[in-house]
């Protein structure tokens, strides 16, 4: 269908919202099915899930819009679909898809009921004053309770009962239903046809033969093949290479006009000229600033990260491939930011900022498997405020390295975190015991019904990302979910430990941590290390260190050779020389011995 045949009032624009195992994409595999979208012999599971990763996992990282076209009433309309994450880590990506559409289709699951996620993407929805279609997923499983899960949508939002509709996506069961509720209810986008181009870059990725995809919503105007475009913020021009829908694969077009949604192909091989969240324009014929006069549109809020780690080539050649793949990666991750740095036990390489801790581990793996690129990895931290003697001014520190010496340190602060948790009221026990044990400080509860509350604590944002979604769900026997947002800094009694390897310090596992939590935490650590490293042919200290205090140690034992085993007979003098020498000569290869530390020895490190 081109954009000769599209009527803008045909056009419905919408995404799909939930807490993360609700149901999306599945969701979107039958929309997809029913529409003819896809033919039933090219179906898969989760086809919008382009990367292996989202497969194995089987969870969405990237949202992934597609066109698809539905009769509905004797009319032919064009519905444009963006599947969004559902976990916590990438929430950017769903407030980008919502800036996208008219309408937003909030996905409950009807084993599970209404979750941390799902309550942060309504709140997103109803900020870009979206039109809500509630619906409920999994009604085919054995234990769902749709009258239940239906009580609780409806005293959320004050719909009627009548208004949630009850769908599978597995089975197909009302999903035509719901492509025909969408079309009633979500209004036909606004915008200018016949004024100046105007379009909202939601999403990027990076193509070797086409330079950079833009994914775009435009608002006002029309764009064509043969047009020449104008970044509005980075002041960017290319011609336009290519343009079209997703159907999910890339489908040429002649153009895009108002209203509708697709991927527009500049040539540029620069992250810098071509962002998430730009407008852009047209160059008119003959290079006519015509678009000085252009309202920019509003753009998105710049995201925030929340963990900081340091990535370093195993190999130092590796770093001019590594700083290519990197870039490569912000720009199909606008919320993933880099920036190179240096250090002198493991040379070159970036500090980067993250979301959360899968957010780390997704990006590992892309460089591994995308770029073939093995990256060091330091421990993950926050940023901390430090205020130094005889001054007024707070520092802010990414990495325990840039911690100053502690005789200087006047006080050093960190971020806390607003935590809510919804977990049935029979664990409510077990999490007040799993908060207790992370410094948090108990802030209310709510009662959404009578088995199931919602509580809500301030946490220390540094304990929250590391591996307290997993303690949650095993403490709640999964039934538990969570949702964060950054909040204020407070002063903290945090110290510096250091990590010896055969006497030598190991930067990358270096951190930052409660002093009430140091000896637990050495211990820790210098028992994974022994159970994580490679022994070699000398024996090898492990020490946890805080100044120059050691906290806690470990010694991996050497190898060991019988070298007395030649030995037919003689006294005792002779096994006693041969022990003698083989005891020096491994003292020898101590002192001058280097420790190899394997690049999965610092993932394992990271994972209590």
């Amino acid at each position: 269908m081109t954009k000769e045949t599209i009527s803008q009032d045909t056009i419905r624009n919408f995404c799909i919202i939930a807490h993360i195992d609700h149901g999306k994409s599945t969701l979107s595999d039958r929309m997809m099915e029913i529409t003819g979208t896809v033919e039933k012999r090219q179906m898969k599971e989760q086809l919008l899930d382009q990367m292996d990763i989202e497969r194995e996992r089987g969870i969405t990282i990237k949202l992934q819009p597609v066109q698809m076209h539905h009769t509905h009433k004797g009319r032919d309309y064009t519905l444009n679909l963006i599947d969004t994450p559902g976990h916590v880590d990438f929430a950017y990506e769903v407030s980008r898809s919502l800036a996208a559409v008219e309408g937003a289709v909030l996905l409950v699951d009807a084993t599970q009921g209404i979750q941390a996620q799902t309550l942060t993407n309504l709140y997103f929805a109803l900020e870009h004053d979206l039109t809500i279609i509630p619906v409920i997923n999994k009604i085919d499983l054995p234990n769902a309770d749709p009258e239940k899960v239906t009580d609780e949508i409806v005293s959320l939002i004050g719909c009627d009962h009548s208004d949630v509709l009850a769908v599978s996506g597995k089975t197909g069961e009302g999903v035509p239903e719901l492509l025909g509720h969408v079309i009633d209810q979500v209004p036909a986008p606004t915008g200018d046809r016949a004024g100046a181009a105007r379009a909202l870059i939601f999403d990027s990725v990076y193509d070797s033969y086409k330079g950079v995809l833009a994914y775009i919503r435009v608002i006002d105007g029309e764009i064509d093949t043969h047009e020449r475009v104008h970044m509005m913020a980075t002041a960017g021009e290319s011609s336009v290479v290519e343009i079209g829908h997703f159907s999910p694969l890339y489908m040429p077009a002649q153009g895009l006009p108002a209203g509708d949604i697709g991927y527009l192909a500049t040539g540029f091989k620069s992250v810098r000229e071509c962002r998430v969240g730009d407008t852009i324009t047209l160059v008119t014929k003959g290079g006519d600033k015509s678009y000085d006069h252009i309202e920019p549109l509003s753009g998105y809020k710049e995201v925030q990260p929340v963990v900081y780690a340091s990535f370093y080539p195993a190999e130092g050649e590796d770093y001019g491939a590594m700083r290519d793949a990197m870039e490569k990666l912000s720009l199909n991750d606008s919320a993933f930011h880099f920036e190179p740095e240096s250090n002198i036990a493991l040379g070159r390489g970036f500090r980067c900022g993250f979301l959360g801790l899968l957010h780390l581990e997704i990006i590992q793996e892309r460089l591994t498997r995308e770029f073939d690129v093995t990256a060091t990895i330091t421990t993950p931290s926050v940023v901390y405020r430090v205020k130094e003697k005889h001054s007024d001014n707070y520092k802010d520190v990414y990495s325990p390295l840039q911690l100053p010496d502690p005789s200087v340190i006047d006080e050093i602060q960190e971020p806390y975190a607003k935590v809510d948790i919804i977990t049935p009221t029979e664990y409510m026990g077990n999490v007040m015991e799993l908060m207790g044990s992370i410094r948090s400080e108990y802030k209310s509860t709510t009662y959404l019904e009578t088995t199931r509350v919602q509580l809500t604590f301030d946490a220390p944002l540094m304990d929250v990302i590391v591996d307290f979604h997993d303690q949650l769900k095993g403490a709640t026997s999964g039934y538990a979910s969570m949702h964060y947002e950054k909040g204020a800094y407070r002063v903290s009694d945090v110290v510096r430990m250091d990590v010896l390897i055969a006497g030598d310090p190991v930067d990358a596992f270096a951190r930052i941590i409660p002093r009430p939590w140091a000896i637990r935490e050495g211990k820790a650590v210098v028992k994974k290390l022994k159970d994580v490293l490679d022994r070699q042919n000398f024996a090898i200290p492990i020490q946890a260190v805080i100044g120059g205090k050691v906290i806690a140690r470990e010694t991996l034992s050497a190898y060991r050779k019988d070298v007395t085993a030649k030995l037919y007979g003689g006294d005792i003098t002779r096994k006693r020389k041969l022990l003698e020498k083989q005891k020096a000569g491994k003292k020898r290869m101590a002192a001058s011995g280097k420790v190899d530390i394997p690049a999965e020895a610092f993932v394992k490190v990271l994972r209590k």
